[in-house]
């Protein structure tokens, strides 16, 4: 996903950044470089080096900082960005489960009734159609068990 455009939104004071997706918008509060009274937020722009995948902004100090698209999806709790995250997980844990079981990838494929070119897509990380329920059925594969809890997320301003 791309970001299209960003704007500074100086009354709600924060930035808000259109992709294909929608308007997602991030609080000054959560920036590592904080506006202040004295040193505001003079420029922000989509920067083409980090990928059309971040903003890069400009104090009027001169200083400046960018923030990656994740940290947009993040702070608006966006599904797809975490089912992302949860399908990596999974994929980098099976990796390394498959390196210390010592068990053939012929043997995995052959107990999954797959093809090899599926359980080579089950593990690129960088492959996100797949299923976190067809990531379960190669770790049961392995001889794991993926535990998933539900926890309520407490809003990181109430954490502190």
């Amino acid at each position: 996903m791309k970001i299209k455009k960003v704007i500074i939104n100086s009354r709600k004071r924060c930035f808000e950044i259109e992709t294909a997706r929608g308007i997602l918008t991030l609080p000054f509060a959560r920036l590592d470089l904080k506006p202040s009274l004295k040193d505001k937020i003079k420029a922000a722009y989509v920067d083409s080096e980090l990928g059309n995948e971040a903003i890069t902004y400009i104090m009027s100090s001169g200083k400046e900082d960018s923030i990656h698209l994740d940290v947009f999806l993040h702070y608006n709790r966006d599904p797809d960005y975490h089912r992302e995250i949860t399908l990596h997980k999974l994929t980098v844990d099976a990796i390394t489960q498959i390196k210390r079981s010592g068990i053939s990838k012929h043997e995995i494929v052959r107990r999954l009734k797959t093809s090899p070119s599926q359980l080579y897509r089950l593990l690129d990380p960088a492959n996100y159609k797949k299923s976190v329920d067809e990531m379960m059925r190669l770790l049961a594969v392995l001889g794991y068990r993926v535990d998933m809890t539900v926890v309520k997320e407490v809003p990181e301003d109430d954490a502190a």
